[in-house]
């Protein structure tokens, strides 16, 4: 089954290579995108049945990712929420899964990680 993803990534390059390596790779379907805090919350609120994985970079062109990870604490038990971000310190990660990210990736250096987790996601769902 095809996992319904969410990203919130407001480098336009990065975010196109990314919906790319899901939809070929993961079998995953980018539903939606933001490029902002309070856009991605926005719509996470009002699409609440709309998304199996949201994919959240910490550094965004309004607000950050740490607010839209809190801001899913709310989420079904099968949804993720799962960080993609260069600024992948210890602190960090901790910081994220305190907030309720399921998973944390590198972008620079584990972006076929992310691919792998999005893939057993789609597998789980079938």
């Amino acid at each position: 089954m095809t996992t319904k993803t969410y990203l919130v990534e407001d480098n336009a390059v990065i975010r196109e290579n990314l919906v790319g390596f899901l939809e070929d790779i993961a079998d995953a379907t980018v539903v939606a995108y933001a490029s902002g805090e309070a856009e991605a919350v926005d719509w996470l609120r009002n699409h609440r049945d709309s998304w199996d994985v949201a994919i959240v970079d910490l550094f965004l062109d309004q607000g950050n990712g740490l607010g839209v990870v809190s801001a899913c604490r709310e989420r079904a038990r099968h949804q993720k929420v799962v960080v993609l971000s260069n600024y992948a310190t210890p602190d960090m990660r901790a910081r994220t899964k305190a907030l309720g990210a399921d998973a944390f990736f590198d972008k620079s250096a584990e972006i076929e990680l992310l691919l792998d987790y999005c893939e057993k996601l789609s597998r789980r769902n079938d």
